[in-house]
């Protein structure tokens, strides 16, 4: 299953839920697209795809200071999930859905 697309995402973090949508676009084994929160859109590159499983970082400036949120999840159909690491700050998970 392609996992290029644009996703509709709800991120698990430690001080509570966000929504934030996520276009991916897989160039072989590369993965690069747009993450956007609650700072605005944050373009990235240098992810990986390995079949369904996708991996990326992004960087971004939150209330905390400069921040890099490193994804690894895994896309089943019309769905993707997985873990996010904040940082120094923690983990948490996100799921969302094609759009």
């Amino acid at each position: 299953m392609a996992v290029d697309g644009k996703y509709n995402i709800t991120l698990n973090t430690p001080i509570g839920s966000r929504q934030t949508t996520l276009e991916l676009k897989a160039d072989g084994t590369s993965l690069s697209g747009t993450w956007v929160g609650q700072g605005g859109p944050q373009e990235f590159s240098g992810g990986t795809v390995d079949g369904d499983n996708v991996a990326w970082s992004v960087n971004m400036q939150g209330p905390m200071g400069a921040m890099t949120l490193s994804f690894k999840g895994k896309v089943e159909g019309d769905n993707i999930n997985g873990e996010v690491q904040f940082g120094s700050f923690g983990s948490g998970t996100f799921s969302g859905t094609r759009a």
